[in-house]
């Protein structure tokens, strides 16, 4: 019999594991349809010997402390700050945009205020902003919108800006300084020796048993367990009862080059011309020495592996449904990305499965004794 049967070994279910395994002695199945625990950060060595990131590139960034230093157990870091270029009128120009994507741009020399008066005169006036159009051209006006947010929303998503929830474009703020690092946040770093290692530590508990290559639904009835920790697709879970919750997915080329680099920096990006819509270089990701290199083209595309929940209001409907149905379910708990439909980075998982681990050790006596309605967290 174990205390808690945990679909998903990668973010979410992994730290629950971990969790409920070391600090409150539960005995843990982990099952993953794929081959490999990780979920979507599984790196590897390829032929060439070269560590690539399967699933495309995941760069590693908090403001959190707590969830930092909770990862701290499982591996030593390795400093990055992640730096991205854009394609753009055949230039290749910081992004997010600052003082220095204006300058080389425009062939200007304007300074952090001048520039600033820069975006207010480009800048359209929008009473409410709602969707992701309306937050680059309230900012920053049409021409910049056109020229680095159309393009890339309209391949990454198959819809326009004006479309799509405002958190989108949100997300890759305007600044008026020269810092062109992609994130400014208090801890960026790589596991020094990949995601993988970092997750085997994580998962290294004698209480911990994994099961890959398995479909939970099919071994669900034979499994005795006490309560489910489920991180896949909610609507999957209730077999798609109020229609099928819409994701975004990618296909990947890998290409190994035969040079120390590929490209000047991480990831250049790729807003229009092209079907991808950004080549990573993992040595830059990685800090690997290595002769060769090998990089990765992304294509977004409506099938495949759900990456990506698409933020509009009518899909967050159909998932308010789920919610609902979800809150009627004893002993079980949804977590995660794909569970939660919402579009998180990887901090934000790993902080929604330790605030998860918190409110089951509070409910826990209760779930004993009058049994728990399962929980969906949101954080």
């Amino acid at each position: 019999m174990f205390d808690y049967l945990i679909v998903g070994a990668g973010f979410a279910g992994s730290v629950l594991a971990e969790r409920l395994a070391s600090k409150a002695g539960k005995k843990i199945l982990i099952i993953d349809k794929r081959n490999h625990i990780a979920g979507n950060a599984y790196d590897y060595y390829n032929t060439d010997g070269i560590l690539i990131h399967k699933y495309g590139p995941h760069i590693f960034h908090t403001n959190s402390k707590d969830v930092f230093e909770y990862l701290n157990n499982f591996t030593e870091w390795r400093p990055y700050e992640h730096k991205v270029l854009a394609s753009v009128d055949g230039q290749l120009v910081p992004i997010p945009i600052n003082l220095n994507t204006i300058n080389q741009l425009y062939g200007l020399n304007l300074n952090s205020s001048q520039v600033e008066d820069f975006f207010a005169s480009k800048a359209e006036p929008v009473s409410r902003v709602q969707t992701s159009e309306d937050v680059v051209v309230s900012k920053v006006g049409r021409e910049l919108y056109d020229k680095f947010f159309r393009g890339y929303t309209r391949k990454q998503w198959d819809l326009d800006p004006s479309e799509l929830d405002a958190s989108v474009t949100a997300r890759v703020p305007t600044r008026t300084n020269k810092d062109d690092r992609y994130f400014t946040d208090t801890y960026q770093a790589m596991p020094l020796h990949g995601y993988t290692v970092m997750f085997q530590n994580m998962l290294s508990h004698p209480n911990i048993k994994i099961m890959l290559n398995t479909d939970y639904k099919e071994v669900i009835d034979l499994i005795p367990h006490k309560q489910l920790i489920f991180t896949g697709p909610i609507d999957s879970y209730f077999d798609y009862c109020y229609g099928k919750l819409p994701y975004r997915s990618l296909e990947f080329k890998f290409e190994t080059i035969d040079s120390e680099y590929y490209q000047q920096t991480g990831t250049v990006n790729y807003p229009n011309e092209q079907l991808y819509t950004r080549i990573t270089d993992f040595k830059y990701l990685t800090g690997q020495k290595h002769s060769k290199t090998t990089i990765v083209y992304e294509f977004p595309c409506a099938e495949g592996d759900p990456y990506y929940p698409v933020p509009r209001a009518e899909n967050a409907e159909i998932y308010k449904k789920y919610q609902q149905l979800a809150a009627t379910i004893s002993n079980t708990y949804f977590v995660g990305r794909l569970a939660t439909y919402k579009y998180y980075n990887m901090d934000q998982v790993v902080a929604q499965a330790l605030t998860t681990f918190k409110k089951i050790m509070q409910e826990e006596p209760e779930t004993h004794v009058n049994g728990q309605k399962n929980t969906i967290v949101q954080s």
